[in-house]
């Protein structure tokens, strides 16, 4: 019992480390605007900075996917840390577009380096039958951290002085705390290798995960392209449109879809994995709906109700997915697995929310968001029927 309680604390303590080192990647979010106000730049802009930072994710989970299987979860996860530290000192020093598009690409490089070690390392850290319990504070940690970015900056934005150097500076004060409560948890890699070990390599599946990858892998990149249009354009929609200047309104919005997520991950217990990822998609096809109405009516209602709801289908979705494939994973290929599900996620954050910038030039803003809203309503419809012809199957709940 007393093991299982260490165990259990020493997981929440990584999991508040993941929290921050994922806070610090959507801590930009309500502050674009002021960033276009000051530095003059086109909603185009806007997503290609947002863009900047899941190529760098993409770039990290590519060449350095299985870093945390070689080297150990500490060392990968410090490592993490100090671009997130990095990131914050370029957004203190910005006094240029030039010094976002590296800010971002820091955080990217980061957030590369969290996503598969820190789930992996939660995991890692639980006591002996808790992994399902463990996926629950990972996948929480992971969205509640993204959460808390938004909000974190769009309060201290709008009540606290210095609006564009605040939310950084504290945050870099959050990761130098988690950097020596990190110090203070034990490696969970047996035999860790030296860096040199580390090598670049395609995205490969063990034979036994490659049944479950594949709808796993439709489902969040579903949702994850809902939470990248949510984060790029969705504070100059509530601005422009909806006539909504307070940041920390613009903040709550956005974090309002990142906790409805936790939400949403927390009712897989009820479900269970395999219909969770259907009922997800089906979730997440009435949050697209929301969307679509708020998008031509203008409403904030249903912007929160978008946010709200397609939050409870991606955390659904998304918290099944993982389980699925954590699984049916080998432990010494936890991690990389575990990676290339967020590559392919990552993916969708980033190649939608590009399309929507380049159409704002010529359709507008409201109308790109009804183009990407047509377009993930019909992936997330095909999801869903895929999902029920062939559910994953799994012995976990």
């Amino acid at each position: 019992m007393v093991g299982d309680r260490q165990g259990w604390l020493r997981c929440l303590l990584a999991g508040a480390v993941f929290v921050v080192g994922m806070t610090g990647t959507t801590l930009p979010t309500p502050l674009y605007p002021l960033y276009q106000e000051k530095f003059g730049f086109s909603e185009l802009t806007v997503t290609v900075v947002y863009a900047v930072y899941a190529f760098g994710v993409i770039g990290v989970l590519l060449l350095a996917g299985n870093a945390s299987d070689t080297v150990g979860r500490r060392p990968t996860l410090l490592w993490g840390l100090g671009f997130a530290a990095a990131s914050a000192v370029c957004f203190l020093c910005a006094d240029g577009l030039g010094w976002l598009y590296a800010g971002r690409l820091l955080s990217g490089l980061s957030a590369g380096l969290f996503t598969g070690a820190a789930t992996a390392y939660v995991m890692d850290l639980a006591p002996p039958g808790g992994q399902s319990r463990a996926t629950l504070v990972a996948t929480a940690a992971n969205m509640g951290g993204l959460g808390c970015g938004p909000l974190l900056a769009g309060l201290l934005a709008e009540y606290a002085p210095e609006p564009l150097l605040l939310p950084f500076a504290v945050h870099l004060a959050l990761v130098a705390v988690s950097a020596v409560v990190l110090l203070r948890l034990p490696e969970t890699v047996r035999d860790p290798r030296p860096l040199s070990d580390v090598r670049p390599q395609r995205p490969a599946l063990p034979a036994r995960v490659r049944p479950v990858f594949v709808p796993a892998a439709i489902a969040s990149f579903a949702g994850f392209a809902l939470f990248g249009l949510f984060t790029s354009v969705s504070p100059a929609f509530l601005g422009r449109f909806l006539h909504v200047d307070n940041h920390a309104v613009s903040g709550l919005v956005v974090a309002l879809a990142f906790f409805a997520s936790t939400a949403g991950q927390l009712a897989v217990s009820r479900f269970g994995v395999s219909r969770s990822l259907p009922l997800g998609c089906a979730v997440l096809f009435v949050g697209l709906v929301f969307l679509a109405g708020a998008l031509s009516t203008e409403l904030l209602v249903l912007v929160v109700l978008a946010a709200v709801v397609g939050g409870v289908g991606q955390g659904l979705s998304f918290r099944a997915a993982l389980s699925a494939v954590a699984a049916a994973a080998p432990v010494e290929r936890r991690a990389a697995v575990i990676s290339a599900l967020f590559l392919v996620a990552y993916t969708g954050i980033s190649i939608p929310v590009i399309g929507v910038g380049l159409l704002t030039g010529p359709l507008g803003l409201e109308e790109a968001g009804l183009v990407f809203t047509g377009c993930m309503l019909v992936l997330v419809t095909s999801a869903g029927v895929y999902l029920r012809r062939r559910p994953v199957r799994t012995g976990e709940r």
